[in-house]
């Protein structure tokens, strides 16, 4: 469905973000895309939305194709518009508009205006009942859970093909992450779409993924379905063991970098 192939990104012609960075989401699935700080993902995930032309950065080499269709080039509205719908880092709302002002922005795009009713009753009945309550708060009053719910509403009224995750469990206590990784299982299952899901709590991540992959430096090093990639002893010693609740073991890093220097991908099978 999404193919990304030996994808290189260059921001202001001068700094390389990405350095042949390959991966692919199949119909229906939850992709994972692990690292630590500054590995990549979110440079990927705006490779893949346009909005790297935001921020003066652009696809230098590689391809990026959605149902075969090269979209490395395309403006960040024709791309929400065939159905890849970037949810970023950070619960970025209209914080001085309502949660249902929020929700109708998510929606500006379609002009099937009589289903976009019936979408937000399925929003507010079905997955985010907190925020029918809420529907007319102003949405920087909100909690970091629930603004994490509206953005993820929001990216639902676009009707999207692919949804594009970064960083959904940020900041949030354990039971709310636990209830967000729940429900984006249920968008899948339910709306029969897929996910590409960006997480430094690999932990969390591998819970609810398909199949992942782990960028470092701009490059990936590995990939497979994810209890394989729970198993790997790399995974386990440098993300999983003794994390704790953010499933990040930053002590090992020094330790991790030095006995792993590989940078060509390995594939988990």
């Amino acid at each position: 469905m999404l193919k990304l192939d030996s994808v290189e990104v260059t921001y202001k012609g001068a700094i390389t973000a990405l350095r042949g960075v390959s991966l692919a989401v199949l119909e229906k699935s939850i992709i994972g895309l692990f690292g630590v700080n500054g590995a990549g993902k979110t440079t990927t995930l705006k490779a893949i939305s346009g909005l790297l032309k935001t921020e003066e950065g652009a696809v230098t080499k590689g391809t990026i194709e959605f149902e075969n269709v090269r979209i490395e080039k395309e403006r960040p509205e024709n791309i929400v518009k065939m159905g890849i719908v970037q949810v970023m880092e950070g619960r970025r709302i209209f914080e001085q508009l309502s949660v249902a002002d929020n929700l109708m922005a998510g929606a500006h795009l379609r002009s099937d205006r009589a289903s976009v009713k019936t979408d937000l009753e399925v929003i507010y009945n079905d997955y985010f009942p907190a925020l029918l309550h809420l529907r007319n708060q102003i949405s920087g009053y909100l909690s970091g859970g629930e603004q994490q719910m509206l953005v993820i509403a929001r990216a639902l009224m676009a009707r999207p093909r692919i949804m594009l995750l970064d960083e959904p469990s940020l900041g949030l206590a354990p039971l709310v992450v636990k209830n967000i990784l729940e429900i984006i299982k249920r968008i899948r299952k339910e709306q029969q779409n897929s996910i590409l899901l960006v997480e430094q709590n690999v932990k969390a991540g591998l819970s609810i993924v398909d199949y992942g992959y782990v960028l470092e430096n701009g490059r990936t090093v590995l990939e497979g379905e994810s209890r394989i990639l729970e198993g790997n002893p790399s995974v386990r010693e440098f993300y999983l063991h003794g994390a704790g609740e953010k499933g990040m073991n930053y002590r090992s890093a020094s330790s991790y970098q030095k006995r792993e220097p590989w940078l060509s991908r390995v594939r988990l099978v």
